[in-house]
């Protein structure tokens, strides 16, 4: 494995869907800490994880949020790069037109060369 100089600080990976659990919130809350001290992040959803962009979200069972009004506000702390994988978005039968926020449509064989360009991932 050849080892290669990171282009950015942060990765976060969002693999759990908006309801049934905490890691998707908790994942978006590390992602909006790390921005405000000035941390460059990048988000990638991946699995049901892409769940996560689609509009007109409720909030989830009782004491859990809605996702998507902190979806809206990423740009605010400067987290505009959103990655997709091509494949998840075939396999959950929609298209990058479709989600709520401006994503970068990548293929399944581009996820680990993701990994490579930035400093830290964090997997949730």
């Amino acid at each position: 494995m050849t080892i290669t100089a990171a282009t950015a600080d942060l990765l976060v990976i969002l693999r759990h869907g908006p309801y049934g659990s905490s890691w998707l919130r908790e994942g978006l809350d590390v992602s909006l800490v790390a921005a405000a001290f000035g941390q460059k992040v990048s988000l990638m959803f991946l699995g049901e994880g892409v769940l996560a962009l689609m509009p007109g979200q409720a909030k989830g069972a009782p004491g859990q949020k809605a996702t998507a009004p902190i979806i809206d506000m990423l740009a605010m702390y400067d987290i505009d790069r959103l990655l997709v994988c091509s494949d998840d978005l075939q396999r959950m039968g929609l298209q990058a037109d479709e989600l709520c926020a401006a994503v970068e449509v990548i293929s399944g064989e581009n996820v680990s060369a993701e990994l490579d360009r930035h400093r830290s991932v964090f997997n949730f």
